[in-house]
Formats: C-alpha cells, sequence, structure tokens
C-alpha cells in the first residue's frame, strides 16, 4: 500500500516565524502510516533543528525538489506557499493552512490553474467538535497574552498596584475591546499582572465569562438594535451601535492607562471601536494595543507593525503577535493540524468527505473546483 506524502515546506511569507509541523506531530503523522517531507529549516525560527525532524522520522530536503512535489499528496503549511512551489504540486494535492480566502482572487486562480484542494482553517465551523482544530482560537490565545505584556512594557506606569516606602501606587486600569479567545486570554494576564480591568462586548451573553476572570463588564448600549453572534462569532454592528459604542466608552478611556482592541469580524473589515475624539481623550502615556490592524484597524491611526505616539499616546499596531512566541505557537498550531487531518487519513490516501461538517465548511476547492464563491468575493483585506 502506498504511503500517504506529506509536505511542510519553509514559510515564505516575511516575518513568519511558525511552521506547521514540530517533532511531536512528525511522531504521530507518521503513526498513520504518513511519510513526512520536511523542508529543511523550516522549523529553525521555532526553535526544531533539522536533527529534531529526522531523529522524529522525518525526511528533510534541502530544495524545493520539482520531482518530491510531484509526487506529495498534501502540503501542511501556515500560510500559503507562493505560486512556485503550488505550480509544481500533482493535480489534486491537498493545501491546508490559514490560507486568508476573503477576497483573495489570487489563491482562487492559483488554486483553479493547479487544480488543486484546499482545506482553509478560517472556515472551521465553530462546533465543539471542531475545537481541537481550531487554529484561530489557538493563535488568538497567544496574541490576547502577547498584547498585554506588550502593554506593560509600554506603559509608564506599573500594572500591579504597590506599597512602598515612597507611598502607594495604583493599579493601571486597563479596557480591553471584545471578549472573544484574544481579549479573554488578555484579560486573565491583565489580572495576573495585577491591573484592574474592564471590558465592553457587543454580547450581553459574555458577561458572565468576563466577571469569572475577575474583570469588570461594560454593559452595552441599550438600543433596539442588539447584535449578537453567529457561528461563534461577534456579528458586525451597524455604524448606530458603534456610535453609541464609542460615546460610551468615552468616558472609560479618559480613566485608562492601556485599551487593547480585539474586535474582528471574519472576511469583513474590523469595526472602527476608537476615533480621534476617544484617543484626545487618553492621558499622554497610556498605550493602545490594536489586535485587529491588519484588518483595518479598531483604532484610528495605528499601522501594522508600527508603534506611532500621537499626542502622547502609544498606538501599537500588534499584527501577527503568535509570531513572537512561534515556538508554543507552532506547537499549538501544529496539534490543530494533526486534529484535523488524522480522520482523513484511509487506506493510504485523503478522503475528504464533504457530508462531514467540519470538511464542508472548510474545502474551498476541491480538485480546482471552487466551492465557496461567497469566501473569495468577500470584501477582506487579501
Amino acid at each position: 500500500m502506498t504511503l500517504p506524502r506529506l509536505l511542510i515546506p519553509r514559510e515564505s511569507l516575511p516575518g513568519e516565524t511558525r511552521v506547521a509541523a514540530t517533532p511531536e506531530t512528525i511522531k504521530k503523522f507518521l503513526g498513520l502510516g504518513c511519510h513526512v517531507h520536511v523542508q529543511e529549516g523550516a522549523g529553525l525560527l521555532a526553535g526544531f533543528i533539522k536533527e529534531d525532524y529526522i531523529k522524529a522520522g522525518a525526511e528533510v530536503f534541502a530544495a524545493e525538489d520539482s520531482n518530491l512535489l510531484r509526487q506529495v499528496d498534501a502540503v501542511l503549511c501556515v500560510n500559503s506557499p507562493q505560486q512556485a512551489l503550488l505550480s509544481k504540486l500533482s493535480k489534486g494535492t491537498l493545501l491546508v493552512g490559514l490560507l486568508a480566502p476573503y477576497g483573495n482572487s489570487s489563491l482562487e486562480a492559483s488554486l483553479k490553474s493547479n487544480q488543486l484542494s484546499a482545506l482553509a482553517l478560517e472556515l472551521l465551523p465553530r462546533i465543539s467538535r471542531a475545537q481541537s482544530s481550531d487554529a484561530l482560537s489557538s493563535q488568538a490565545n497567544i496574541a490576547g497574552y502577547k498584547a498585554t505584556l506588550l502593554a506593560a512594557s509600554a506603559l509608564d506606569r506599573y500594572f500591579p498596584m504597590l506599597m512602598t516606602a515612597a507611598g502607594t501606587v495604583q493599579p493601571a486600569k486597563v479596557v480591553i475591546l471584545g471578549a472573544g479567545v484574544a481579549g479573554l486570554q488578555a484579560i486573565a494576564t491583565a489580572k495576573r499582572l495585577g491591573a484592574v480591568v474592564y471590558v465592553s462586548d457587543i454580547r450581553p451573553a459574555v458577561k458572565e465569562q468576563v466577571e469569572s476572570l475577575g474583570a469588570r463588564f461594560i454593559n452595552p448600549p441599550e438600543l433596539e438594535e442588539k447584535p449578537n453572534e453567529a457561528g461563534g462569532y461577534a456579528r458586525q454592528a451597524s455604524e448606530l451601535f458603534l456610535a453609541a459604542q464609542r460615546k460610551q466608552l468615552m468616558e472609560q478611556l479618559s480613566e485608562a492607562d492601556v485599551a487593547i482592541c480585539t474586535a474582528q469580524v471574519p472576511g469583513k473589515k474590523a469595526p472602527r471601536l476608537l476615533n480621534e475624539e476617544m484617543l484626545d481623550q487618553m492621558r499622554p502615556g497610556s498605550v493602545v494595543i490594536d489586535l485587529a490592524v491588519s484588518q483595518g484597524g479598531n483604532c484610528f491611526g495605528t499601522k501594522p507593525g508600527e508603534t506611532i505616539v500621537r499626542k502622547g499616546v502609544r498606538l501599537i499596531g500588534a499584527s501577527d503577535l503568535p509570531c513572537s512566541v512561534p515556538n508554543h505557537a507552532s506547537v499549538l498550531y501544529s496539534r490543530n493540524l494533526l486534529s484535523l487531518i488524522s480522520p482523513l487519513v484511509k487506506d493510504g490516501e485523503f478522503i475528504l468527505d464533504t457530508n462531514d461538517e467540519m470538511i464542508d465548511g472548510s474545502l474551498i476547492s476541491e480538485n480546482g473546483v471552487i466551492r465557496h464563491e461567497n469566501v473569495f468575493n468577500a470584501g477582506g483585506t487579501n
């Protein structure tokens, strides 16, 4: 029986430090009957060296071997590989990763022209069975944690209350916008550091989670329209609701030392939660961390990967924070992939059963036939 061949490429996106498979998951893929090829240097930035992969049982190759690429059955990646690699794959090869499909016409063209199948992890349905494969959540968890540490490092004050011989230092006040996975982890981390935490979210249902972590929930504006959630994500709110929410937050931000913005809507531009007027109310020396900066930003004036000082307020565009914790980010991400891929390996090949809710929701292309045109036509940021 032919063994299914998996390829783990070295990531090509600038700034990407993660890898799609670790020595731990390599061993488990081998246990499933797979043969695993890892491109040399693929895990180096995440702390996994060539010898680690060889010891785990993988075959390490030095360059993009065209003959090898034609033989693999699946490519596991963090971000979609470049067209140069995709064009060398055989028809029907399965691509699995965070493929950024929303509005991504170049990916759509590559999948069509090379007749590839693709599973986009962004589209996994938010159901109980999919939790162990949910890469968005595992990476958002890291982003929320690191955002709080970044804020604490940039702030001109302590986070905890301190009682010293020179007097008492009051704790920092942190306002977190959005109580999804990243927001909840940011709450937990800020509380561990000793800050007083306030949380704003358009979904009243998250109040219990917020308060269980020791934070104070800011109730949404009282309007007839009450945006909630769909598919496990917050719905996009109307401009009327956002305007009311901004007015409500004005007073909280005037007293805040830190604001951490985490609100994102899949496939759409991030909602603008902090405008110029609100920033004007924040004290010089305070810090804003914008996790949604790559999707247009929750905060006025933030730019991906940049720190901008505006009237004394530090605006930090915190894009790609999981890449700043590459070892654990890769460990969790590779386990997400293993969980998703394991049930697909049957009798020496990958079986894509579209009757399975998880596969049906995330399979954006099957042998080059696009299955979710609405995703590629979405007004995303790609």
